[in-house]
């Protein structure tokens, strides 16, 4: 007799993924729940952007809306339940707009929408009653930021989706909620789970924190890329969850991609932290699950412990930053450090010096290499960015100027970019809410219904002992020198201003490798423009891995630093680059 279980597909990891993904879920095999995750840090500011350009009206992801036209009617006779945060900044907006094309297709699903995360006009009366809304990585109120608010949303949590669903909604349109939220409500609904059932839980959690970056899950970004037989079609994941909170990520049949233990494992350590995975509705322990290849593209995870949630909610809010400009210059053949020196020189006397502006980041980007073989290999970049709240300072002139240095400084100058007038960033600040301030509500058949954050109810507190990991050291003899991602995968990518980078092996002998020899003082030694960070590690000998957690790197966020990869996709990769002295023995294992 096979196990009862809750079929919950995602069609996007974000906002711009694939819009036929959730044509083909629906299509592709039998699932109970759509799902779509549109909403980034990043996201929110640039639904911004939309409401300031298009009117109050908008805010929400409009391809979302494209996607729903092809499936509406399949969803509706199939009995498949659609949950979506691409409601973002107008939820209510987006739920109008839904119940328009519904009608327009003669389809009679009932849609509810979740609002209550957005705190801006609450603002001034949390400050007054002491609330600080401290940034969590700089330790700074808001109300000393320095800058005007354009967003601050709430991370709502589960239990208004599963009301919306208990109330009969087919389609439920959320805000800003956690990206797990979508599928842990559908699984709390399914098995009618209580506030409490904590373990339950945290499964759910797992499964949507595994499934809510898309093909992430299924191949995408996979470091042993290899094993993916091909690309092309590749599947979307599904999570078949089971009563306990036990699931199987899994995919369509005859689509590309793979699911592994391996997958599962890089999109398991991608954007944490610790090893306690943090959510309003519970605290997900992700060093107790057990992972388990039972078939081709089948991943069974049982066994995640989760405790009480933290009593806080977090806050995602996003400033107004001013302008920045930029330009890369390029710089060829010798000299290359002189040539750039004489340059900025030049430039910053011409604009004035460089206290006219707020902030100004030169980076020298080293690809020259010695007695190049091509034109392209002597070549070095020279990017030049400066901000400030005055739009004229960082304006065309900023260009204007470098390009006016075209034919008086150093030999060999040219530029990769033209001529432009400054653009507005916005600065990410991330903080934490009590959640006693939370007003989420659910709006479903002209009803308004109250949702009560889960730390505002009178729970027994549950505890879980951290494993203590007792990982045998590896023998040193007989070293051999390799790049280190024939050995370990890694995933990376970005927290706010801070990045992680999860590192993982295949075996035991190479995690004790990897367990000993990747301390943080040997990861600033093999990367060494980390070496000023504040650094965290963090132990998952469950999953033979460790994670490393970078703080500050990423500065406010996406949209305001300078850095060529700006999400910190790429560290892990980088990592991987690296070359060490490994034991034959374990590499002859792996």
């Amino acid at each position: 007799m096979s196990k009862d279980i809750i079929r919950i597909a995602n069609c996007s990891g974000y906002y711009g993924d694939k819009l036929s993904a959730a044509k083909e879920m629906i299509e592709g095999g039998p699932i109970d729940v759509l799902t779509g995750d549109y909403l980034a840090e990043l996201t929110m500011g640039i639904l911004y952007g939309q409401k300031v350009q298009r009117g109050d009206q908008m805010g929400y992801v409009a391809t979302f809306l494209k996607q729903l036209k092809e499936i509406a009617d399949s969803c509706h006779k199939k009995n498949i339940k659609i949950v979506t945060n691409a409601g973002g900044l107008n939820p209510k907006s987006m739920a109008h707009e839904v119940n328009l094309i519904l009608s327009e297709l003669g389809v009679d699903s009932k849609v509810a929408f979740i609002d209550g995360d957005n705190i801006v006009p609450d603002l001034k009366m949390l400050e007054e009653n002491g609330v600080r809304l401290e940034n969590m990585d700089r330790k700074i109120p808001l109300k000393d930021s320095g800058y005007p608010v354009l967003t601050a949303n709430a991370y709502l949590g589960s239990w208004g989706i599963k009301e919306a669903l208990d109330q009969g909604a087919d389609i439920v349109i959320c805000p800003r909620v956690t990206d797990a939220s979508v599928v842990m409500g559908p699984a709390a609904w399914k098995y009618n789970w209580s506030r409490d059932n904590f373990d339950a839980l945290a499964g759910a959690l797992t499964a949507g924190h595994v499934i809510e970056c898309g093909a992430q899950a299924t191949g995408g970004n996979y470091a042993f890329f290899q094993e993916v037989k091909t690309f092309k079609n590749i599947g979307y994941p599904i999570a078949e969850i089971e009563e306990d909170g036990s699931f199987t990520v899994t995919k369509h049949p005859n689509t590309g991609g793979l699911v592994s233990v391996g997958t599962v494992t890089a999109q398991l350590l991608y954007e944490i932290s610790s090893t306690a995975y943090l959510n309003p509705d519970v605290t997900a322990h992700f060093n107790s699950l057990h992972m388990e290849q039972i078939g081709e593209n089948k991943v069974y995870v049982s066994g995640c412990k989760g405790t009480n949630p933290p009593d806080t909610h977090k806050v995602c809010i996003n400033l107004a930053g001013g302008y920045r400009n930029g330009m890369e210059v390029m710089l060829t053949g010798l000299d290359i450090e002189a040539k750039a020196e004489i340059f900025c020189d030049a430039l910053f006397d011409l604009l004035g010096g460089k206290e006219q502006f707020d902030e100004v980041t030169l980076d020298l980007h080293r690809q020259d290499k010695d007695n190049p073989m091509t034109n392209e290999e002597a070549m070095a970049i020279l990017k030049i960015t400066v901000k400030s709240k005055d739009q004229k300072k960082v304006g065309r002139i900023f260009t204007a100027k470098i390009i006016e240095l075209a034919l008086a400084n150093y030999p060999g100058w040219f530029s990769k970019d033209s001529i432009g007038s400054g653009n507005p960033f916005i600065l990410y600040w991330p903080a934490l809410m009590e959640s006693k301030h939370v007003k989420e509500k659910v709006h479903i058949d002209e009803k308004i219904i109250d949702i009560v954050p889960t730390n505002q109810i009178d729970l027994k507190q549950i505890t879980y002992d951290q494993m203590i990991p007792n990982i045998p050291p590896y023998k040193e003899a007989d070293l051999k020198e390799i790049y280190f991602g024939r050995l370990v995968g890694a995933r990376s990518g970005d927290k706010g201003g801070c990045a992680n980078l999860g590192v993982w092996s295949k075996t035991e002998h190479a995690y004790s490798f990897l367990y000993h020899y990747l301390t943080v003082d040997r990861l600033k030694e093999l990367l060494p423009d980390l070496k000023n960070y504040e650094i965290d590690r963090y132990e998952f000998p469950n999953m033979n891995a460790v994670n490393f957690y970078v703080h500050g790197i990423l500065g406010d966020g996406a949209s305001s630093n300078t850095r060529l990869d700006a999400l910190a996709k790429s560290l892990g990769e980088y990592l991987r680059a690296k070359k060490v002295k490994v034991p034959k023995y374990i590499l002859e294992e792996s």
